[in-house]
């Protein structure tokens, strides 16, 4: 297992070495979006707007949003690169699980995308003149976060092994975790603060907007929600994923695309 996830974390290295302009190019492009929806935002208010803890509030959003996108097109984005160049039998034939497998490549694009959504974080708070507030409490509400991302991620990498191409599915996804990463739920009350703690990463985000925009304590019940709700979602995911492949190789689609 320790070997697997080195072999990994060394792909991920080398791979973003060797294209290091899409890396840059990737910070770039999320920065001048936020910077131009910003300057959309002050122009429509007529210079005279003050937006308080809301735009730090969207800055957390939107930078969880650019994390979880790119988590969500790893797994799929891999398994449809495999099949195009004809190595998707190959990945699940391999001593090891094709989970597992998936999950440490994962995990290592995750480290180094990680680094490269923190320089954006940076860029955007230098510009804007926002600055966040940051504790070592923040990585236990991006734990929550990551596991329900990437729970929805193996559920996408399942229809990409039964479907093969998935990329307008993966925008309309892109669209909807907009929605959950940017809309403060933690404000709703009664009957939408239940859906809010059913939602994929709601709570979570919600829980990192009160740590680095409001600058408020950690609440431990909700980060239980958090977490229970995170773990719901990676297990869902794995179970479909894990079904789809079983269906992929009963159907004899792992070999064609």
């Amino acid at each position: 297992m320790l070997e697997l996830l080195i072999a990994q974390l060394k792909w991920s290295s080398i791979q973003y070495r060797r294209y290091a302009s899409e890396a840059i190019g990737g910070v770039i492009a999320l920065t001048a979006t936020f910077y131009g929806l910003f300057l959309s935002a002050s122009y429509i208010g007529g210079g005279s707007v003050r937006f308080g803890d809301r735009l730090d509030s969207v800055i957390v959003g939107y930078v969880l949003w650019s994390l979880v996108i790119f988590i969500m097109g790893g797994i799929p984005g891999t398994l449809q690169r495999e099949a195009q160049v004809g190595t998707l039998e190959q990945l699940f034939i391999s001593p090891f699980n094709a989970t597992q497998i998936l999950l440490f490549r994962a995990i290592g694009d995750l480290i180094i995308q990680t680094f490269l959504i923190s320089i954006v974080l940076i860029i955007i708070m230098v510009t804007t003149g926002r600055w966040l507030s940051f504790s070592p409490a923040l990585i236990l509400p991006f734990i929550t976060v990551v596991l329900g991302a990437y729970g929805i991620a193996f559920a996408a990498g399942g229809l990409a092994l039964i479907f093969k191409s998935i990329q307008q599915l993966l925008g309309i996804f892109n669209f909807a975790l907009l929605f959950l990463l940017t809309i403060p739920t933690e404000t709703w009350s009664g009957t939408q603060q239940v859906l809010g703690w059913i939602l994929p990463m709601t709570t979570g985000a919600g829980l990192l907007r009160d740590l680095m925009a409001r600058s408020q304590p950690l609440a431990l019940p909700l980060l239980g929600l958090a977490l229970l709700n995170g773990l719901v979602y990676f297990a869902l995911g794995v179970s479909l994923f894990r079904w789809a492949e079983r269906a992929a190789k009963r159907r004899g689609k792992l070999a064609g695309y």
